[in-house]
Formats: structure tokens, sequence, C-alpha cells
């Protein structure tokens, strides 16, 4: 009796093996790519627009194999979707897809661009946002990057509290159209910024040899200069600056010039560049008149100098 079972459990374990490579046989060859031109019959709604998508590819053409052209390139082989008349089981939809499943499908394609190269260690990646929640390929809102809403409301969808920023008195431009959010931020990632220990801002523009994003706009800031203000080089535009908008002039984070400029140049403490701390004013800068309180009467090149170590004019 044990001989029998020992035996029908080793003719069990050999049949199984082969039974399963029938199957994956079979499931392969019914895996098979059928052409765009099935899906036109239930997805009309996109078949009839998807020419004016940047993902389209003529299946005329003949310069691509079936499985890089068309529905098929992202959704997978259609033969079984179309044996089943539908189901989004029997085919890959993009809506049951987990995030990382679903940008590993994007990035078949665009990986090899070099905006994206930081995309999966990305703050959007690691709160688990999809290319999906931004981007819109079969109904885009705009005709560029297929985005699903237009930029400054898609980013709003997250950010409100950057949206309240935006409607302050001094701002940036981003509501009125003249310039918009990926103009300073890269949304796939960026690597991280060469100032204030690379800590701050998120995933913003930095150059190749470690500038701002803000100095693409606003080049009179840029330098080299002879004599640079530390507060500028090494900590960033944002110690004195709100880069999205602030109720003060100039976006400064603080009303009163001299109150922003104190908070450096108190002669506490061993930072700057000698670690000897930052001098104070001498006596005849009496802070209570009103003459000394706005630094920059006299100290007009406060972003950097080549003729002046004070920055005088």
């Amino acid at each position: 009796m044990r001989v029998r079972l020992w035996s029908i459990f080793l003719f069990l374990g050999l049949l199984l093996p082969i039974a399963g490579i029938l199957r994956a046989g079979q499931a392969s060859a019914s895996q098979s790519y059928v052409g765009s031109s099935a899906c036109k019959t239930c997805h009309a709604d996109v078949w009839l627009n998807f020419y004016k998508n940047a993902h389209y590819k003529s299946l005329a053409s003949g310069k691509e194999p079936p499985e890089k052209t068309g529905c098929e390139s992202c959704h997978g082989p259609g033969q079984a979707h179309l044996e089943a008349r539908g189901g989004k089981e029997t085919i890959q939809a993009f809506s049951l897809l987990s995030p990382p499943k679903s940008m590993d499908a994007c990035l078949a394609c665009h990986a090899d661009q070099f905006s994206r190269f930081q995309i999966r260690r990305s703050s959007h990646t690691q709160a688990s946002v999809a290319c999906s929640n931004c981007h819109s390929i079969h109904k885009p809102a705009t005709p560029r990057h297929s985005l699903a809403r237009q930029q400054r409301d898609l980013c709003y969808g997250c950010h409100a509290g950057v949206r309240a920023q935006f409607t302050m008195p001094f701002k940036h431009r981003v509501n009125e159209g003249a310039m918009q959010c990926t103009d300073c931020h890269n949304p796939h990632g960026a690597a991280s910024p060469a100032w204030r220990m690379g800590v701050r801002p998120a995933m913003t523009h930095t150059s190749a040899s470690g500038e701002q994003s803000c100095v693409v706009c606003h080049a009179d800031k840029r330098g080299p200069f002879a004599f640079e203000h530390p507060a500028v080089r090494v900590d960033g535009c944002e110690t004195c600056h709100s880069p999205h908008g602030s109720t003060n002039p100039r976006m400064l984070r603080r009303p009163v010039v001299f109150t922003l400029c104190l908070e450096c140049h108190s002669g506490a403490g061993n930072f700057g560049r000698r670690r000897d701390g930052i001098s104070t004013q001498s006596g005849s800068h009496n802070m209570a008149d009103p003459r000394y309180q706005n630094c920059t009467t006299c100290h007009v090149r406060i972003h950097g100098s080549n003729a002046d170590p004070l920055f005088l004019r």
C-alpha cells in the first residue's frame, strides 16, 4: 500500500509541472496582439480622438512591431480581452494597478529621459502618487504633457497652502499665467539642492553648477561676484524671500528690512565664514532712527558686489 501511495505521489509530482507548462503555453498563445483597430468597437470615444495624442503611432507605417504601437503598447496583448468581450481583469487596466506597477509601465518608454532620473526617490513617488494622478492619456486637458487638468489646478489639488500664498499681494504670477510651477520645480524629482544643506526646497530645478532656479529669471543675481553675500550663496534665496508669495514688498519674509538683516547680523554665535559670528553695526548706526532701518538704501548690492565688500553702491 505504501509503495502504491509513493508511486501515485511521484506520478503527480511529474504530471503537475507538465500541466503547468502546457497551461502557460496555452496562455501565451492566447495572449497575442490583435491591433488597435479591434479597440474602436467598444472604446469609440477614445479611438476617435487618439490620433491627436502624443502617444499615437500609425499602425499603417509598418516601422514598428505590433506590440510597440497603438493601445496594446501600454495595455498589453488584447486577445484575451477581446475573447472575454471586455473586463478589466483580462487586460492591463491602469485603474487597477498599484502606483509602482503603473510607474513601471510608463517608465518602459520614458525611463531614458533625463528629467525623470530621480522619479523613484522623489517626494511624489514616496507619497504613492502615480503617473495617472496627474496625467490623462486618453482625455488630456492640455495638449502638452497630457495633463489631466491645467497645471496650476493640478498642483493646487494637493498643495492648498501654496495656492493661498499665490493670492497674496506680492507673489510670482502663476495664477495670471505668466509662469508655471514647473518653471521652478521638477514634479518627477530632482537632485538634492546644493544650498541650505541640501534639505530644502523640495524638487527644485538645480543647474549642473548648483545654482538655484531663481537665477534663470533673475540673471543679475547670478554672479559670480568678487564679494559674495553668504546668505545668498550658501543659504539660498529663501533665507530672505518667500518664493510663492508674501504680504511684504519684494516677497520678503519680514515687513521691515533691518529686522530681516538682524537675524544674522546680531553678533551672536560662531557662524559665518570665519566662525566668529557676524559683527553688529557700529555706533553710528542707530537702529531706532528710521534712516538706518532700510539697510538696502546704502547696501544696494546686497546679493553680491564686484566693487565693495560691504555691498555699497
